[in-house]
Parts: C-alpha cells; structure tokens; sequence
C-alpha cells in the first residue's frame, strides 16, 4: 500500500513528536519540521526532485516564518496542495485568513488525533478524485484552445490570453473556467460548481471556491462584455453579453 507523505510544521517538540508518530502509525510517511523555515526548505527540495508531498500540516505560531506565510510560498511552489492549519488560538480573523489561503481545514488545539486522521483521509480522497477527473476532462479536449469574448482561453497549457497580456492559471482555474464557458449565461447552484469541481460541497471548499471567484473576476476584468454574477446564497452566472 502507497503510503501519503506529509510535511508536518510545527515548533512544539513533545506535540510533534507524538504526533508524527501516530500518523506513522496510521501508515503516513511524515517528515516533521520544527520551524517554517526549515518546510518551506524540505517543501521546495521535495517538489524539485519530483517527489512532491501529497499534504502539509502547518502549524500558524511557528518562529522563522508563521504558518500563513508559509502557506503562502507552499502555493507559490505547487498551487494545488492540500493543506491543513494547527492552531491554538480561535480568533476569528486567523480562521477567514486561512481560508482566505484556501486551506481545506483549520483545527483548534487542542483535538484528538483520530479527527485529524480522518480528515486528512478525506482531503486526500478528495484531492485524487479531482486529479482523476482533471485528467479525463483533459483527455476529452477535442480543441484545447476556446475564444472566450476577447479572450483565448488555452485549456491544456492553463493560459488566458487578451492581446499581449498572458494569465497563467492552476489547474483548478482552468478547470472553473472551462466549467463556467460549458454553462455560459445559465446560473449554477453554489453546490453544483463545488460538486463538479472541488468534488465537495462542505464549508472548507465553499470558501475555497469564493477565493478562485475573485480571481476570476480579476483575469477576465479587461472585456466587460464578460462578468460573473453572484445571486446571494443561491449561485453564479458566466455572463457573456455578446453570445
């Protein structure tokens, strides 16, 4: 059985010990890192050998380099790793900032291990799905390359293009993208979009998908034939005003 590795960063000798060896005993390989410094090191040597971790634990209170700046170089490497924030603290404002982040949980301190076990199972479920599906919508792309109003949208190189200005895009944006264009003027029901694209519709990924809108809205904001209208608390509409 292929076991899931994972970079656990937290400052707190006894708390990591113990649980780095209870995710060794739940069939993790773990590589444990005391400050973020040190992960975003191990995190970067992992991804350029191509032996990328499939999640990362980060504590938020960490010296060096605090768990939400960490994050953030983490994305800077790989846009789609999952990841999980270890927090003693239960301040409102470090909740919105790492979901702001698109972490895919946030545990308080303290918390029994078998939660987080299973968690952890259930992102990494998730996130393979997601991969499955990624690839089998890239291998039904008859024309990689759409015309989105003054747009050319590249499917399978992840690139938005108007005029001379070039957007790369995560795999995920591209996929939103090329979810929304399939649904164009038509509005989709918030659990249908996560459904289909973050393959779940709990909290974590609703405020993920309000993260990727934002983007949106900023990528196509050069054509305002082109927007993406919320209807509170129900869903989005791709409008197009030309098509």
């Amino acid at each position: 059985m292929t076991k899931h590795h994972i970079l656990l960063a937290e400052d707190d000798f006894d708390f990591g010990s113990i649980l780095k060896q209870y995710l060794e005993v739940h069939n993790f390989e773990v590589t444990w890192c005391e400050d973020g410094e040190a992960a975003h090191n191990a995190f970067a040597k992992a991804y350029s050998e191509k032996n990328p971790y499939s999640i990362c634990v980060l504590d938020v209170m960490m010296p060096k380099m605090d768990g939400f700046t960490l994050a953030e170089k983490l994305i800077e490497i790989h846009p789609e790793i999952p990841f999980v924030f270890l927090t003693a603290r239960k301040m409102k404002e470090d909740r919105i900032q790492g979901l702001k982040l698109g972490a895919d949980d946030y545990i308080v301190k303290p918390f029994e291990a078998d939660i987080l076990v299973l968690r952890l199972n259930n992102i990494l479920k998730r996130s393979q799905r997601a991969i499955l599906n990624r690839q089998n919508s890239h291998k039904n792309v008859e024309n990689s390359c759409q015309k989105i109003g003054n747009y050319q949208f590249d499917l399978k190189n992840h690139i938005l293009t108007i005029g001379d200005k070039k957007q790369s895009l995560t795999e995920r944006e591209a996929l939103l993208i090329q979810f929304f264009y399939k649904n164009k003027n038509q509005m989709l029901r918030r659990e249908n979009i996560l459904t289909n694209i973050w393959e779940s519709d709990d909290f974590f990924s609703g405020r993920s998908m309000d993260v990727f809108i934002s983007r949106l809205r900023k990528y196509f904001k050069e054509d305002p034939s082109i927007s993406i209208a919320s209807t509170r608390g129900v869903g989005l509409t791709f409008k197009i005003m030309d098509e």
